[in-house]
């Protein structure tokens, strides 16, 4: 059993940054892919970053573009999504996965969840 808690969403002006972080409890991070996840009012839940045991990290190009940046510290047992440039559209409550497969983008994939963090772009 894994349990995840994201933090450091808020509001932000567009141009902006923030890093999210995601703690996760158990001794077995170590052993997950985690993933970064967010969903927009009134649209499906979308896969943005992810990251292998090993710190191969994957990325949602169309929406990310370059400017997330997914890393994670195993003797933290954390998580982290650093956003730069963030632009309105980026507004969503920004969930935090772990699965057991490797590097996969599929939400039900994911075995784990947390409970979310809202980010607010303003222009």
């Amino acid at each position: 059993q894994v349990q995840l808690v994201e933090s450091g969403g808020g509001l932000v002006q567009a141009g902006g940054s923030l890093r999210l972080s995601c703690a996760a409890s158990g001794r077995t991070f170590s052993s997950y892919t985690m993933g970064w996840f967010r969903q927009a009012p009134g649209k499906e839940r979308e896969f943005v970053a992810g990251i292998s045991v090993r710190g191969i990290d994957i990325y949602n190009t169309d929406s990310v573009k370059g400017r997330f940046t997914i890393s994670r510290d195993n003797a933290k047992n954390t998580v982290y999504l650093q956003m730069n440039s963030l632009q309105p559209e980026d507004t969503a409550v920004y969930y935090c996965a772990a699965s057991r497969s490797w590097l996969v983008r599929t939400t039900t994939m994911y075995d784990y969840w947390g409970q979310g963090t809202q980010v607010t772009v303003s222009s």
